[in-house]
């Protein structure tokens, strides 16, 4: 307990916490889900709170989640990338803000970058790993 009874101010916490190099930021976050296995746990009008310290980013949601089966109100499962198929019952091609993406965070060529997408069958991340 700290003397007089009373909590530390707000104000006094945030100085303390900048002198141990930790940044506490409000997220205006519209939406947070959350996926087990089994369930989601959706939280809308949440408080959410990013807070920065050692390299590391820990983020605190504060709301009622609403709580639903798995895939429950979304159009397909985020475990896979989306490929749309073209009417040939082949993969259609990669949009070009994908192999733009890819391109740049890689520093890869378009066409690198292009063909490490459909190596990777549209998934982001595994195509700019593949190119690093």
């Amino acid at each position: 307990m700290f003397p007089g009874g009373g909590g530390m101010n707000d104000r006094k916490m945030q100085q303390m916490m900048k002198q141990m190099g930790i940044d506490m930021t409000d997220l205006d976050a519209e939406e947070v889900v959350i996926r087990t296995p089994d369930e989601e746990l959706v939280f809308t009008d949440a408080e959410v709170q990013r807070m920065d310290a050692q390299g590391q980013q820990t983020y605190t949601i504060v709301g009622e989640p609403e709580s639903r089966e798995r895939g429950e109100g979304d159009s397909g499962s985020d475990d896979e990338p989306a490929i749309e198929e073209s009417e040939d019952g082949g993969a259609a091609e990669i949009p070009d803000e994908d192999v733009e993406l890819v391109a740049t965070r890689a520093g890869a060529s378009e066409d690198s970058a292009r063909e490490a997408l459909e190596e990777t069958n549209g998934d982001l991340a595994a195509a700019i790993e593949r190119l690093e």
